[in-house]
This record gives C-alpha cells, structure tokens and sequence, in this order.
C-alpha cells in the first residue's frame, strides 16, 4: 500500500541546508565526493519533531561549521561534539543528536572505523565544563568554537500555553489541535527564517 506524502510546514524548505564532505562516505560510495546534503527536515526526522529546542540545535551547529571552516567544505567525521550539561540533564540529548546528525560525531557506541581511520566514536562528549553550551572542535587544527543558544530572544506567541492546554484535553478537536500546531511552528519560524543569524539566539561563547 502506498503511503501518503509526508507534509511539512513551507518554511522547512526556506532553511538554508549544510552540506559537508564525508570522506567515509566516499570511500564507501554512498556519496559522490563524500558530499552529503543535510536539511532541517532531516533533523525533524530524527528527532521526531520541530521545536525551537531542535532549530536552534540546527542553528548552533551550522554557526559552528561557518566559523570554522570559513570558506570550506566542512569534513564529517573530523569533529569532536562536546555539551556542558550531562546527557540526561535539560535538552543535551536533543541537541546533541542534532549536532550528531551532521558532524557524524558519536559516543563509545559509534563506528570505529577502518583500518585506523574515519572512527566516530568518542567524538561525543557530556558534562565538560565550558563557558558555554556546545563546543565544536576541528581535529586536524584543534581549532575550537563554544556557542549557546538563548531562545528567549525570540518570544513565544502570547498565547501558546492556552492553546497547549487546550490541545492536549481528551475532548480537543482537530481544529483546537491545529491551532495549536499552527501556533507552535510560527514560533519555530521565526527562530529558524527571521532570527537565524541573530546573535541575540545564537550565541558564540568562546574561540579557540
């Protein structure tokens, strides 16, 4: 049986991708040139849903391949992945799957690599003390950079939990849940089209 099309909010297409060479990939060839194409539904898919906590997980980690690789393809598998909160404190884990997703960086349980190269594991780390929340960190140069992301900077609807308590009664319609839904990824647009580069959110903490 054929299953429907999966439908998006139109602003998913209009978030900029992150493209990055894999070199496993290429040695692999799962990718022509090691090249891959993230886009933001990619991280929805992951992580089974759009909040603002996962556009700006998306948001801090393209920062910190712009920064770093500035004027160049960023190298999946080259970055080790480090958060201030442990895994199971806060959103660490949201964010960190995000920042997974597109860096290939991986805890002791990732791939260990062929012949002495392209392993991921160890490259995800918890509860390192930092200035701030994620650090993103070239292996070849040792080149860092620390960012937080403050989602305060971008308000929530004034009337969003209203619309959440409603939408989540037994008795809600499918008109009360839409408006809600409406209501929740407004608040992720404007996070991921209107506030991407405003240092306001997203904020670089420290470069090394």
């Amino acid at each position: 049986m054929k299953l429907p099309a999966m439908q998006t909010p139109a602003f998913f297409d209009a978030v900029p991708a992150i493209v990055i060479a894999d070199p496993l990939a290429e040695t692999l060839g799962a990718a022509e040139g090691g090249l891959i194409e993230y886009r933001y539904i990619d991280a929805v898919k992951l992580a089974g849903h759009s909040c603002p906590t996962v556009a700006s997980a998306w948001l801090m980690t393209r920062a910190a391949l712009a920064r770093l690789y500035p004027g160049e393809t960023p190298r999946r598998g080259e970055i080790r992945v480090e958060l201030h909160q442990a895994l199971d404190e806060g959103v660490a884990g949201v964010i960190a799957s995000v920042a997974s997703l597109v860096t290939g960086a991986a805890n002791e349980g990732g791939f260990k690599g062929l012949a002495g190269r392209f392993a991921r594991n160890d490259l995800l780390r918890f509860g390192v003390p930092m200035s701030g929340e994620i650090r993103f960190t070239r292996l070849d140069s040792g080149q860092s950079v620390e960012l937080s992301h403050r989602p305060q900077a971008v308000p929530r609807p004034a009337d969003l939990s209203e619309l959440l308590r409603e939408a989540l009664a037994p008795q809600a319609s499918a008109d009360t849940r839409r408006a809600f839904a409406d209501a929740w990824q407004g608040w992720v647009r404007a996070i991921m089209i209107e506030h991407a580069d405003d240092p306001a959110l997203i904020v670089m903490a420290s470069i090394a």
